[in-house]
Parts: C-alpha cells; structure tokens; sequence
C-alpha cells in the first residue's frame, strides 16, 4: 500500500535557532491549491464531504497538471538540496559492489546465479551445467530487457525439469501486471505468445509443455483464475482450470519441492485452502486437500508418503506443525508433530531426507530449530548471541543434503549467507555483504534491543543501532520506522544507505509495534480490526519513551512508514504530532473509509479481514475514527515528505494527493509539505538497484536539511 518535474525559484529556507534547526518556509513560494469541489459520501445515516474527490479520476487532465504543480513545487522547495541529494547518492552507491553476484545454488544439474555488472542498474541470470567451472549460460540480461523502459521487472522465473524452457514475467508499467512469456534456452528463442494480466508466476508440470499460470481481474487487480497454457498452442485457447469466486480471497498455483505435485491455494487475510494433483498428470482433476474453514489456516509441504501441515487448527494460535498420510489429506486424519506452544510462533518449515528444519520466533527474535527424523530428542537450535539480529533459512532446494542454507545479520552486522552441515554442525560462509569505501567497521556502531510500556501496560520492543561518538542526551536526530499491519515482522537488518544517516549523528530504531507478528499471532492479533488503534499508540509510546530516556527530543525526531506503515504515519501525525519534527510517508494508505467502501478499487475486498467491512456501522465508525484523511484538523503539523506513484496498484495515487491538499488548506503553521510524485512508477517505486537509491537520497536529504546538515 513513491516520485518527480517543474517551474519555480527559491530563496533559503532553513535557519538555525537555538542549537535546533528549525524550517521556516519562504512566503514568495506559492503552494499549490487544490481546486475544491465537494462530494458528499453518505454511509449508515453519516455524511462526510469529500472536497478533493475529483482527483481520482487518472486521465483528467486537470488532475494531471496538479500533480505536476505539485511536482514543482517540490523540486523547487528541495532545490537548494540537489546538489546534497547528488552527493548523498553516489556515497551511498560508493558502498555497493556493483559487480556482485549471488552465492550459486544447485538445482537440476545447474548451478544458478544472480549477478550484476559495474555500471549496471539490473540484474543478470545465469546458469552453469555439473560444475561451478563450465561456460556460463545467460538466461536473461535485464539491462538489456529494461532498455526503452522508465520502469522495468522481471519475475516469476520458472525452467522447466528438462531444463529446455523458462517461463518468466515482465512488468514495464508498475502496476504489479505481469506479461508471461516463454523462452527457449536451447535456442535463445523468446516464443511470441503473450500472456498478459498475469502475477508474473507460473509453474511447469511434469511434461514439460503444460505451464500453469494465475491471472487478474482487469478492475480489481485480485488474482482470481488459474489457466493451462500448453506449448505451442494460441493464448486464446488456454483452459480455464479454476475460478475463485469469493472476493476476499486470492488464488496461485506452484509445484511441491518433491515435484510430484502440484498445489493451487486460495487465500485470504485468515483463511486457505489448497487442491492437489499429480504434476505427471496435468490434465487431470485438481482435489481439495481440506474445504475452506473460516479462520483455518493451513501450509502444505509432501515429502515421500507423507504432507506436513503448518496450521493453526485446533486453537494452535502460534501454529503447530501436523502429518498425515499421502492419500489421507482431510484435518481429521492430521496428526501433531511437533505440538503448540504459547510462547513460540512456527513460521515455517524445510524438509530435508534426514532433518526437519523449523523456523521459529519468539522474545521478538528468529530462531532455527534442526530435527534428526530418526532421533527428534537431538534437536537443536542454531547459536546466535546478538540482541538484534536476525536469521532466517534461504534456497534450499534439494531434499537429499545434509546441508542447511541461511542468512543472518543484523542492525550493524552485514549480511551474510551460510551453510551448515546439520550432521557435523559445521559452517561455511559462502559470502558476506560487502561494504566498500574502507571506512565501515562494525564495531563503530552501538546495537541494542531497549522496550518501551504500552498504554496498556504492554512491552513494545524497538531495535536500535547508532555510531559510538553520538551522545546520548537528548541532542541526537533520531528515525523512528515501522510498519505494523498484516502480521508483517520488521525484522532488525543491515543497510548500507543506512550508514549515511548514522554516520551523521541519527539513532536509528525499528518499533516492532502490534499489527506485526515480531512477538507471535497474538501481537498480530492485537494490531488490527476493532484493535487497530493499538498500532498507532504503540508507535507513539516508543516514540515517548525515546524522549524520556533522552535518545533523542521532539525537535529531533523523525518517523518513517510507507504503504500501511504511511497510514501509521498518518494517523500518529493527527494523534501526536507534538513529538515530531518530521515525518515520511511513502505511498500512504491515508483514506482508509473511502478506498474500503469502494470494492472496484484493486485489493479492497481482500483487505476486509485486516481493517474490517465498513459496510457493517461498527467496523465503519471505527474506521472513520483514526482514517487520516478523515482526521485532518486544523493544528500545527510536522514537517513532511510523502513520496507515490501514478501507477500504484496497492495504494492509488489520489490517496496522498487528497490528504496533501486538505493539510494544505487546514494546517496552522508553515512547516514543510512535499509531495513528491514518480509518474512512471508504482507501489515499490523507481526500478534498478541505483535509480531506487536516488529516492533514498531525497528522503534523507529532507531529514539531514531540517538538522542542518548539509554535508
């Protein structure tokens, strides 16, 4: 749920005051105004007037040149900053090796590798046949694919098991609209069939010519369908395989790591199912495993005769892993392998010939278990002793290894991939992030996990890292980030831009605020629907807490949230917007009771589970209670920077654009609103490594100036 062009002239507009940099915004600059038009929107006996509704209609030319006044605005306001934004970009490029490559992995007589060439903004696949030692082979170049594109992706890649053909996906647009095409790797032909409106995904079957695919409902964007496509035939004349036809669900289909099978689910925000079939039969008849159950939710893996079940069945609320037999696959044949536990979250499984591997959280940190199948009593967990790191298993592809891949690092640790023998427990690291410049050493860097008290009386953990020369007495800018929505964990990780904001005196600290699943489901569970306010005052006791134990002050303290993390960023800004000076919000999901009410909007109805249905009162006023867009008022705001893009699929360009123009027309003060538009991108912003480092460098540049700091 981010950017760029025009006109203007701008004097200085930061000045020091007493020690803290304070922004006074030059009065010769004209804001843009939006045109007010007022649409009444009527809803269980409420009326809300909408004065900027108008600005969803995308092919309005007058809504175009608003965004392009806004544009100029901007550009013109942060002129005085290009050339920092310049500077800022190429040192944090300077850290990156641009001729890098992925740590090779084997699958099917191939070793597979990603790598990038100095220079270059996009990836290169590749692959070796038996041997690390053999000529390379070149799947795809995306600097070349990207040429002619202001945007460009490529996914789902998929080779079939005879290794002759590669399915893939491309996305020029940004909308998330994948167009699936065949390439054969034997003779370099791209077949000219194209599937478009796709995921971008697909998976083979075991015939290698029947390719199954998902596809999108034109409005909604909701993957809804699944098709076979077989080699050589016309598009047109794909089958039709299965249609989902509630709307709060999404639909996708892949194949098992054991390849026997393939495996199309359907799921919502609480809910799944999936339906099997044999990949060496591909025109056969899709099985339900087990029938949709509201609030079942259920992952499948098959291994020998045998599927492993994480789910959360029988009031398994942090999940627990169940088995049963091949050709006995309903929840009243599963049995407990390993059971529930309240204080640990399983996030997932890897199965191998000899160990079970299980993912595992708890304390607010990852954890990887490794379980001999013929001895579960020798368990045992892998070491790690930092307070924030994090640690999570990676490709593993093959089931006959005894060897474990996986990544690890943390706040101020680079990242690192290793394997591990599970026999001998030995490790190797096959690589570790580099970080050129030769002035980075970790040990210049202060990491801790410090935990605030909730309103509630809750303990909210927040990862923090900073340099070892920056003081701690109230003085130090401080960027406060989280995101807390859809169960999603913001694990501590390891930045190299990150450096360009430590290095110059900012603490940084991730809150691990409810809405996420950092401290189990049940942290999740406490963070959404008719609990949401949870998320926001969360953020907003962490934010206290930073102030009282003097990290940091209101005069210096920012925070950062994009897409669900921009609502935060939103509704926090109309709670507190006392203890900020500055916030960022990136592609904001900001109009919350309105894109909920409309279900042509993409995604809508599959969000219901999340926010809840505001065409039921309860969920509506509740939401109606903390919409940002709904809340504005007339007070004195932070600074801001909201970033989006014209092609978002996730959160609509209109959504920051009507919230921009309301703070516009009632904020009490002159502090800084920037909106900053990409009009050839969408929800993850510019494409290539370089081009996204550039949006990095405006949004610090917007921190560092109100610090003023200007090198």
């Amino acid at each position: 749920m981010k950017n760029q062009s025009i006109v203007l002239l701008i004097c200085s507009i930061f000045v020091a005051s007493c020690g803290t940099k304070k922004n006074q915004m030059n009065q010769n600059i004209k804001e843009p105004v939006a045109k007010i038009i007022p649409k009444e929107l009527e809803k269980h006996g409420d009326i809300r007037i909408d004065n900027y509704y108008w600005m969803n209609e995308r092919e309005n030319q007058e809504v175009i040149d608003y965004l392009n006044e806004e544009n100029a605005y901007y550009n013109n306001l942060t002129s005085h900053t290009k050339d920092f934004q310049v500077e800022l970009f190429e040192e944090m490029k300077s850290r990156i090796k641009e001729d890098d490559s992925s740590v090779p992995y084997f699958y099917n007589g191939y070793y597979y590798i990603t790598r990038f060439e100095k220079g270059k903004d996009y990836p290169i696949y590749a692959r070796k046949k038996g041997f690390l030692e053999a000529d390379e082979e070149i799947l795809f170049d995306c600097n070349q694919m990207a040429e002619g594109h202001s945007y460009f992706q490529l996914g789902g890649l998929n080779i079939s098991d005879d290794n002759k053909y590669a399915a893939f996906g491309v996305d020029t647009v940004s909308r998330r609209e994948y167009i699936i095409q065949i390439k054969n790797l034997e003779t370099g032909e791209i077949y000219p069939e194209k599937i478009e409106k796709t995921t971008g995904s697909s998976t083979w079957a075991n015939d290698n010519k029947t390719l199954f695919y998902s596809r999108k409902d034109e409005q909604t964007l909701r993957p809804d369908r699944i098709f076979k496509h077989v080699l050589g035939n016309d598009i047109s004349n794909d089958e039709l395989v299965f249609t989902e036809n509630d709307e709060t669900f999404t639909t996708h289909i892949y194949k098992s790591k054991s390849k026997k099978y393939l495996i199309l689910g359907s799921d919502s925000t609480l809910t799944s199912e999936y339906q099997i079939l044999e990949a060496d039969n591909p025109n056969g008849e899709f099985r339900i495993f087990q029938p949709r159950t509201r609030e079942l939710e259920y992952s499948i893996s098959h291994y020998g005769n045998h599927w492993y079940i994480t789910t959360n069945a029988d009031d398994a609320t942090n999940f627990k892993v169940m088995i049963t037999d091949e050709d006995k696959t309903g929840i009243e044949n599963w049995k407990d392998l390993i059971p529930h536990r309240d204080e640990v979250l399983i996030e997932g499984i890897d199965i191998f010939k000899n160990f079970l591997v299980i993912s595992e959280r708890s304390n607010g940190l990852t954890h990887i278990k490794i379980q001999p199948w013929n001895n579960p009593e020798a368990a045992y967990y892998l070491p790690f002793d930092n307070e924030t790191y994090t640690a999570y298993t990676t490709t593993n592809v093959d089931f006959d290894t005894d060897i474990l891949r996986y990544g690890y690092q943390s706040m101020a640790t680079p990242s690192s991939v290793i394997d591990f023998n599970m026999v001998t427990k030995e490790k190797e690291v096959k690589k570790e992030q580099q970080v050129l410049g030769g002035k980075f050493n970790k040990n210049n860097y202060v990491e801790k996990r410090v935990w605030a008290v909730a309103e509630d009386g809750t303990k909210v953990p927040m990862s923090m890292v900073y340099h070892k020369d920056t003081k701690l007495d109230g003085s130090a800018p401080l960027l406060q980030y989280a995101y807390g929505s859809y169960g999603s964990t913001m694990d501590p990780y390891f930045s190299t831009v990150r450096l360009s904001l430590l290095d110059r005196g900012f603490i940084y600290v991730i809150a691990h605020i409810r809405g996420g699943e950092d401290l189990g489901r049940e942290w999740y569970e406490e963070g959404k629907l008719l609990e949401k306010k949870n998320t926001f005052t969360d953020f907003i006791d962490c934010s206290k807490y930073l102030i009282a134990e003097k990290y940091t002050s209101p005069e210096h303290l920012y925070a950062e949230g994009g897409s669900a993390g921009g609502l935060l960023m939103g509704a926090v800004m109309n709670m507190a917007p006392e203890l900020y000076n500055g916030m960022i919000a990136q592609v904001p999901f900001v109009d919350v009771v309105t894109t909920m009410l409309d279900d042509s909007i993409p995604l809508t109805t599959g969000e219901y589970d999340e926010w809840g249905n505001p065409n039921e009162k309860e969920y509506y006023d509740y939401m109606k209670s903390y919409s940002p867009y709904d809340n504005v008022e007339a007070t004195a705001y932070p600074n801001l920077y909201v970033s989006t893009g014209f092609h978002d699929s996730q959160v609509q360009y209109w959504e920051p654009a009507k919230w921009i123009a309301k703070l516009r027309a009632l904020r009490t003060n002159k502090n800084l609103l920037l909106f900053d538009i990409n009009m050839d991108a969408g929800h993850g912003g510019a494409s290539g490594r370089f081009e996204s480092l550039k949006e990095v460098a405006k949004e610090f540049a917007f921190l560092l100036d109100l610090e003023g700091i200007s090198k």
